[in-house]
């Protein structure tokens, strides 16, 4: 592989790990993104705009040009111990969920109150634990996979499950594009077979839509959040009442 395509390929990565579009690109490089297209397609730019690219990603062109891909790296679930590391600090936690969600350092910096030392106090505190590969000043690489999830009853599951679970069922799920559904009803295994599929559908509709919307500026998307779970299971403050010696049928 030559030096130049080696150096258009890194730059490829960095901009998929910091989910920088070439739309986003061509606007801080005050060009077309046709421009950057063309560029990045045939490695045909002066030395000053490959200096502008690398200020962008908060990398040089050296570094670009001895960079070699990190796919063994790639993270789908982080360590028990990854997440309790998130979960000693609330900041970590956001900061994770938004890089996992594509968000660049320019998107986070207008909308989260953070100094610009915070956040590198932050960076460093995930890659320390290996969840990101940090470069200061702004060199992040995320070392998370496509299709990364979160562990099922793992420390961030939990501090999902006690500190935003609840505030989320506080609303009233009466704004502009709310829905709120609660039903309950006896399955036979078959069906709920039937139903849990197709609720694993929805997810990983609910996912790609995220994963194509992450290109997007970020004033044509806002956040949005579906829980979506399924089990045996009847309220306890029903249950008290049933008859001794019989059983249960009713499930939701």
């Amino acid at each position: 592989m030559s030096s130049v395509t080696t150096i258009i390929e890194a730059i490829k990565r960095h901009l998929r790990a910091q989910g920088i579009t070439y739309q986003q690109l061509a606007r801080q490089l005050k060009v077309s993104e046709p421009t950057v297209k063309r560029d990045l397609a045939r490695g045909d730019f002066t030395l000053s705009r490959l200096q502008q690219i690398c200020g962008i990603l908060g990398v040089t062109i050296a570094d670009l040009a001895n960079e070699e891909p990190v796919r063994e790296l790639r993270i789908t679930q982080f360590t028990d111990e990854q997440e309790r590391a998130l979960t000693a600090d609330p900041k970590l936690v956001l900061l994770t969920y938004l890089l996992v969600n594509r968000w660049t350092l320019d998107d986070i910096a207008e909308s989260i109150e953070l100094s610009e030392n915070d956040l590198v106090v932050l960076l460093l505190a995930l890659d320390k634990i290996g969840i990101v590969r940090f470069r200061p000043p702004r060199g992040v690489q995320l070392l998370t996979a496509r299709n990364f999830s979160w562990r099922k009853d793992g420390p961030v599951h939990k501090f999902f499950l006690e500190r935003v679970v609840p505030e989320y069922f506080r609303s009233r799920f009466d704004g502009a594009g709310d829905d709120f559904y609660f039903v309950a009803g006896s399955l036979s295994q078959a069906s709920k077979a039937r139903f849990k599929s197709a609720l694993n559908r929805i997810t990983a509709e609910f996912e790609e839509l995220a994963r194509q919307d992450a290109r997007l500026p970020m004033d044509e998307r806002a956040g949005c959040t579906a829980i979506l779970a399924l089990r045996d299971w009847q309220f306890s403050e029903f249950t008290r009442f049933r008859r001794k010696g019989v059983v249960r049928r009713a499930r939701s």
